[in-house]
């Protein structure tokens, strides 16, 4: 997409910034490897940094005849799984046909003496990133904003339908039936191994997820990290979403694990002071869901029917603690420098708070329909678990 010359909308475009010094980037040899690829570059790039990102680290290159992205992991620690470059791009590339919001992939290196790991460069997209708060000057209006949330939506849902059958790729990036009990034993196992002594075991989470574990709702692509901020706006049409970003995650899975996931991230106004500090989408403006209406959305528009959403949304928290502790542990571990992972153990604490008031409501709603307690008591139970 051609870079917008409307100066109004010009000053919202998301940016790179400098690089950070104990992030630099081998530019030089970047440009050779992908001249040896037969990509035509003309001089020498500049070369900046997002600073979004709290994984794997993303920077622009900007020659005279070109505008490219480039993805590679971080240094140190890092689950096995984790920051795996030629799935990212893998993914991407298979998608391309079937789902209109992916970059276009440009070239994937596996040579560790390029720059030392794995990376891949993809075409730049231009537009907006919706991160904790809209671009200055950015004023959307209430309709505006719920047009862009649902939009956001929508793009999950069109992903969710997605046959993978449709490409032997696709059909190869995960192993299908048997996500949700994988996903519980595998998160349980990297928070363990990233705990720090200053962050909560999270043991009662655990036990409890173990014992509710669903069969698969349907085996689909799921996006795996879909939040408002991985999303680009259209910088003429802002609540236009045009690409969706960060797809290292992706693999094929149960897509309501997908949506408990991404609602882990919605952040409301009537949240908590520890999680609207921590806000990184603008999910608390006037017009956006409440985390409620978005799954009665989601699970109409999917057809889809759930008795069990309590167990959806711890896991999308417990994960989401699962993400935010390892990447702490390499912060305290001093495998980065970056300040902005300095506090993560605090969210640790509160997302362990949230699941823990979540399970607690579900018990006790639980006990109340069981038909053991008076009625009176009954209707005491279920109105102070709505509170």
């Amino acid at each position: 997409m051609p870079e917008t010359k409307n100066p109004k909308t010009q000053s919202h475009i998301d940016q790179a910034g400098e690089v950070r010094a104990s992030e630099a980037l081998d530019a030089n040899a970047v440009t050779e490897w992908l001249k040896k690829q037969g990509i035509e570059l003309e001089g020498e790039p500049t070369v900046t940094q997002y600073s979004g990102g709290a994984s794997n680290w993303t920077y622009r290159l900007e020659y005279e005849n070109a505008d490219l992205i480039l993805r590679r992991p971080p240094a140190g620690t890092k689950a096995k799984s984790a920051h795996d470059m030629v799935r990212e791009y893998t993914v991407q590339d298979a998608l391309a046909p079937y789902y209109s919001y992916v970059p276009k992939m440009i070239a994937l290196c596996t040579d560790e003496s390029v720059i030392g790991c794995d990376f891949y460069v993809m075409e730049r997209l231009v537009g907006i990133i919706p991160r904790a708060n809209l671009p200055k000057g950015l004023d959307l209006n209430r309709d505006e904003v719920r047009t862009l949330c649902t939009n956001v939506i929508d793009a999950l849902i069109e992903l969710h339908q997605i046959d993978p059958a449709q490409s032997d790729t696709l059909t190869d990036i995960g192993k299908g039936d048997g996500y949700c009990q994988r996903q519980v034993d595998g998160w349980s196992k990297r928070y363990s191994k990233a705990k720090t002594p200053n962050v909560p075991s999270y043991f009662i989470v655990k036990r409890w997820l173990q014992k509710h574990i669903p069969s698969d709702s349907k085996t689909c692509v799921i996006h795996n990290d879909c939040r408002v901020d991985n999303v680009l706006l259209d910088p003429s049409d802002p609540p236009t979403v045009i690409g969706v970003l960060d797809w290292e995650m992706a693999t094929l899975g149960d897509p309501l694990m997908d949506l408990g996931s991404a609602l882990a991230y919605w952040v409301q106004a009537d949240d908590n002071i520890i999680m609207r500090q921590s806000r990184r989408q603008p999910t608390h403006l006037k017009g956006m869901m409440t985390r409620d209406e978005v799954v009665a959305y989601y699970l109409d528009k999917m057809d889809m029917d759930v008795d069990n959403w309590t167990f959806y949304e711890v896991f999308g928290m417990f994960r989401l603690a699962g993400i935010a502790q390892q990447i702490y542990y390499r912060y305290y571990h001093k495998q980065t420098d970056n300040p902005a992972f300095k506090n993560f153990w605090v969210i640790v604490h509160a997302l362990h708070a949230r699941c823990l008031k979540l399970i607690a409501k579900y018990e006790a709603e639980k006990l109340a329909d069981s038909g053991k307690l008076p009625k009176s008591v009954s209707g005491a139970i279920k109105r102070v678990a709505k509170v």
